[in-house]
């Protein structure tokens, strides 16, 4: 995975390069938020680790301004600071839009873990992106078909790429259109039912 690391102390930025490359991550990298976003508008990079306190550009406007893009994927920003993790601190990085929230000095083990949420997360946007895109649905019964040619209920569809569960109800324009006309309908046959039962046969 291609990951965007963004800190303006030198040293701090070999450390995080190095953990990341012995993770198994590509990496590319920015000494502030300014040259982070520059660097966003033409490198692929799906994850974002960035310190918080950095010249011109600090991590939590970078983070609003990767929040404010659209029509592109959705961007993990897990950001990295010498502050504590206080109530305030991650109240303040949790308004920015920031996914994630570590401390430095940097643990391995535990960077590891909160990119392999990433990896995840990632990957259920992915497939949440695709099922908002034009799908091949049926016009007459609503099933999908899927990159195996294969014809399916919607709800299985959505429920084996994001394990999604379903409840059932009715919306107010099938309610009007639907339920109320066959409402009417079973009325009226009861109600003749009633005036008209069906007659029995005697017996002689």
């Amino acid at each position: 995975m291609k990951i965007l690391t963004v800190e303006d102390d030198a040293v701090a930025r070999a450390v995080l390069r190095q953990a990341l490359r012995r993770l198994g991550h590509e990496t590319v990298e920015a000494a502030d938020g300014e040259a982070a976003w520059e660097l966003l508008q033409t490198e692929p990079v799906r994850v974002v680790v960035s310190d918080w306190m950095m010249p011109r550009t600090d991590g939590l406007d970078l983070c609003r301004r990767v929040r404010g893009r659209t029509g592109t994927d959705y961007i993990y920003f897990i950001l990295l600071t010498s502050r504590d993790a206080t109530e305030e601190n991650q109240t303040a990085a949790a308004d920015a839009g920031v996914d994630d929230f570590l401390t430095k000095p940097l643990d391995l083990p535990e960077l590891w873990t909160r990119l392999r949420v990433a990896e995840r997360i990632l990957r259920y946007t992915t497939q949440v992106r695709q099922l908002e895109e034009m799908l091949p649905i049926c016009s007459y019964c609503k099933k999908i078909r899927d990159d195996q040619n294969y014809w399916q209920q919607l709800e299985g569809y959505i429920s084996e790429r994001t394990g999604s569960d379903f409840s059932h109800s009715v919306c107010p324009d099938c309610y009007q259109r639907v339920v109320i006309p066959e409402l009417e309908k079973f009325k009226a046959a009861a109600a003749a039912g009633t005036r008209s039962p069906i007659p029995v046969a005697r017996k002689h």
